[in-house]
């Protein structure tokens, strides 16, 4: 599997070890976009103010269009590892919207038994997903979305 295919296919399985190389290749792209955007911003004369909001801009087109590509990408290479752990990609709003909604809820309710139990709630989420993603073994052998990628290639 080659590396687009990998990062925006919503097609087929993906197992741990291609699940955690499409995770480092986020958090490099995002080091790599902070690190330039300091050393963009770094280099700028702040009394120039058209410069500034110039590279602001740009910076921020930057990141929207980096954030989006890793929303796409994010979506693939998890559908893909829901897949190999043979369960539907609708598991998928649950792991990223539940934490989402219970976390912003939390922030809502003043000084409240509810605001701990939805921030539990929010972290246990986040557990599940991490330890179903990145932990668990997929099916062996093939399921309903495909073969198993463990599986040595027929000839």
């Amino acid at each position: 599997m080659d590396l687009t295919t990998l990062l925006f296919s919503f097609n087929g399985r993906i197992n741990r070890a291609k699940y955690w190389l499409a995770v480092s290749i986020y958090v490099a792209a995002w080091i790599a976009f902070a690190g330039i955007a300091l050393l963009v911003i770094g280099d700028l004369n702040k009394d120039d103010r058209f410069a500034f909001a110039g590279t602001g801009i740009v910076l921020w087109l930057g990141g929207v269009l980096l954030f989006l590509i890793g929303v796409w990408s994010g979506l693939a290479v998890g559908i893909k590892r829901l897949h190999d752990r043979d369960k539907s990609a609708w598991w998928l709003l649950l792991f990223w919207l539940g934490p989402s909604l219970l976390g912003g809820g939390s922030r809502t309710v003043l000084h409240g038994g509810s605001s701990l139990v939805s921030s539990l709630l929010s972290a246990a989420i986040s557990i599940w997903a991490f330890v179903e993603l990145g932990c668990l073994r997929g099916t062996p052998g093939p399921n309903l979305y495909g073969p198993d990628p463990l599986a040595p290639p027929e000839y």
